[in-house]
């Protein structure tokens, strides 16, 4: 994909609806300087053009009962790619599974998994995901603490 050319005030919007997508158009207008009507016409290009991808609301894990967060790396016993989409198929209908990276490297992929303990990790471990098709090995990384947590990708709101 194309680096998309970004005038300061798009960078702006970006900036702004990244850090709270709640904001009203009226507001985020308000804050690059220009008026709602505008506005909302850079909004629905950014969405258009595929740079604004969605609105989610960020939910706490733990206040729904979510306190286990694992980082898996996964190696598969072939990289094929056929083997590698089934792969991702097959974890898409895992709910568990949060995050899905495809890797270089010593392990194939590097998944995020929450569970609500560590025996519900352990029982989607051995039942899931190390007994799924083509899956050699697991190594499960606990997460004690998180330091840092930002989505999205640094934007310069500089000309």
């Amino acid at each position: 994909m194309a680096r998309a050319k970004l005038d300061r005030i798009d960078r702006r919007i970006l900036s702004d609806l990244q850090s709270n997508g709640r904001m009203t158009n009226v507001e985020l207008a308000e804050r690059a300087g220009i008026s709602a009507p505008p506005c909302l016409r850079r909004v629905r290009a950014l969405e258009r053009a595929g740079i604004i991808k969605g609105y989610h609301a960020e939910l706490s894990p733990e206040a729904l009962g979510y306190s286990v967060s694992v980082f898996a790396l996964v190696g598969l016993n072939s990289q094929a790619e056929t083997d590698l989409k089934a792969f991702e198929e097959l974890i898409a209908k895992w709910e568990e599974v949060r995050e899905c990276h495809m890797l270089a490297g010593e392990a194939d992929f590097l998944l995020k998994i929450v569970a609500e303990t560590w025996d519900d990790y352990q029982k989607f471990l051995t039942t899931r995901l190390t007994s799924a098709p083509n899956v050699s090995h697991v190594k499960s990384m606990m997460v004690f603490r998180t330091a840092k947590e930002v989505p999205g990708v640094p934007i310069s709101t500089e000309a």
